[in-house]
């Protein structure tokens, strides 16, 4: 954020103090080294002053390259930046982001919403057109814009083979000071769960200008459930067999130390689920007993964490007929590790020994695995997939579609029969809320939102009945297949599809949604408002 002519300065004048002490024998060895210090205080503060006005000029040059914004003087406007590294990769984070920006853009006419991401291979209008395709999402390019980012390697799995968590979290802020330094907005929301990036934006908002700075987690970076793992010697995700066998419990615990800590900058935090609920207020407490031991203040997160769960677009998924499906297994996800397609591949072949008459005949049964790839990494981790598929001898059953537009994904919603989902710990799981009210048999993982929050009992007005199967293993999920494909009758099926799409509808529309980002967003609004009135953090430019 600052130049390098302040470090450069320092070093001078520390070079200095050193030939100060060397030729003065008798001077104390510490005077020396405070002067210098004293010396560059005002280089820094020039430093400060000149970053602060040029954070000015590129305000205002945003703004006015806003055309929706352009009838109002620009000191009223409201830069509202959404921190997205991968803002154009299709999957269910990205759904919150656009419906939130959406939502903005609709209810929001003076606010102008600004996307940090790192996707430079794609123009304003592709990843527009992309959202439109992907989510059916219409958004207005005049009161959006971009802030193109450079340094998105640095949040890359692949760049942190080994440390992941602490790697990642360290290269968010490294991409954080890119992008406060390249625009300072009024409210600061991170929609990907780099909560590193907190305490930066709370020291520009305390020395610079006031930015309110919200959180809407998917996922936590760190949970109880991966300290028993790591505890445990159980590989995992973020933390290979190798890395656990060396890692102490106690660096995981300072790691989570660390986090919950970051999360306490915040204003607002919302979570997607109970499940992150839980162990999101856990890590808060922890960081609020030892914020209280040391600063003897209390913590300052507006009203608490909510659970505010994604918006699923149904309205065109509803309208499916739940008679005559394909005997297809779909399974909706991005070609991510942790989505754990391998252990689908290998419970459809479990499935398809136990019953070989559905692997060949007129009442085959076929498993179509759709996601998006956002690197060469994902990329290669399909072909693993086909590779995996064929040494099991499945791959005439199998089908892969990569990338799909939401137009075709909508014509699989309509004739398949079950949506399969195999994430440990998945965090929500849109996926699961569209294959429920398409009219799909949810098969889901035990754990995490869809066991907690989506696939639970439903009842209009009796006793509450299944809307879907769970599962841990491979051998769970193929003894689920056989339940639904062979031992349920058709009557008990289509049960469970109507109370599937009922349960779907009742709680996860999009007007849920929006109903609570709407006192999500009030928080902030209100925070920054409270804090400009005050003048506290500094003040704006009055040409800004």
């Amino acid at each position: 954020m600052l130049s390098f002519s302040t470090l450069g300065a320092a070093l001078f004048l520390e070079a200095f103090a050193t030939l100060i002490r060397a030729n003065a024998p008798g001077t104390h060895p510490i005077y020396p080294h405070i002067l210098a210090a004293l010396l560059t205080l005002p280089v820094l503060w020039l430093q400060c002053r000149t970053w602060t006005l040029q954070a000015h000029v590129k305000r205002a040059a945003m703004l006015n390259a806003s055309k929706a914004l352009s009838s109002q003087s620009s000191v009223k406007k409201t830069i509202v930046g959404f921190f997205h590294p991968y803002c154009n990769a299709g999957g269910g984070g990205e759904v919150v982001l656009w419906s939130a920006v959406a939502y903005m853009q609709k209810t929001e006419p003076d606010v102008l919403c600004v996307v940090y991401t790192g996707d430079k291979d794609a123009t304003k209008e592709q990843i527009i057109a992309k959202v439109k395709s992907r989510f059916d999402i219409d958004l207005n390019p005049t009161s959006l814009s971009f802030v193109w980012l450079n340094t998105r390697r640095f949040v890359d799995a692949s760049t942190w083979p080994r440390i992941t968590l602490l790697g990642q979290s360290l290269g968010s802020v490294i991409l954080a000071i890119e992008a406060i330094d390249a625009l300072v907005p009024d409210v600061f929301i991170d929609s990907m769960g780099y909560a590193f990036t907190f305490p930066l934006v709370a020291l520009t908002s305390r020395f610079f200008c006031p930015i309110s700075i919200g959180s809407y987690v998917h996922y936590p970076t760190i949970s109880t459930d991966m300290l028993q793992r790591v505890k445990d010697r159980k590989a995992g995700h973020t933390n290979t067999d190798a890395v656990t066998k060396r890692a102490t419990t106690r660096y995981y615990h300072v790691f989570a130390f660390l986090y919950s800590f970051c999360l306490l900058c915040a204003h607002k935090i919302v979570v997607n689920s109970s499940w992150t609920k839980n162990h999101i207020d856990s890590l808060l407490e922890t960081a609020r007993e030892r914020r209280r031991w040391i600063t003897n203040s209390p913590p300052s997160i507006t009203g608490g964490v909510h659970i505010l769960y994604p918006p699923c677009g149904m309205d065109k998924l509803r309208v499916f007929s739940l008679e005559g499906r394909q005997r297809i297994i779909l399974s909706v996800a991005q070609f991510r590790p942790e989505k754990e397609h391998a252990v689908q591949i290998r419970a459809f072949k479990l499935f398809l020994d136990a019953q070989p008459k559905l692997r060949s005949s007129v009442d085959s049964v076929r498993l179509v695995l759709i996601g998006g790839c956002r690197t060469e990494e994902d990329e290669r981790r399909v072909e693993d997939l086909k590779k995996l598929a064929k040494e099991l001898g499945v791959q005439d059953n199998i089908e892969f579609v990569v990338n799909a537009p939401y137009s075709v994904l909508l014509d699989w919603f309509s004739k398949s029969s079950v949506g399969i989902s195999t994430m440990v710990d998945e965090h929500f799981g849109i996926n699961v809320v569209e294959y429920m009210a398409a009219g799909l048999i949810p098969l889901v993982n035990a754990s995490g939102g869809p066991f907690s929050d989506i696939v639970i009992p439903y009842s209009d007005g009796g006793k509450p009945q299944p809307t879907g199967f769970h599962a841990k293993s491979p051998e769970d999920y193929a003894t689920a297949l056989e339940d639904i494909f062979v031992r349920s009758s058709v009557e008990d099926l289509a049960a469970i599809r109507e109370r599937a799409r009922a349960s779907s509808l009742q709680r996860f529309a999009n007007d849920e949604f929006e109903k609570g980002w709407s006192g999500f967003w009030g928080a902030l609004k209100d925070w920054s408002e409270l804090q400009k009135s005050k003048g506290a953090g500094g003040k704006r430019s009055k040409k800004d």
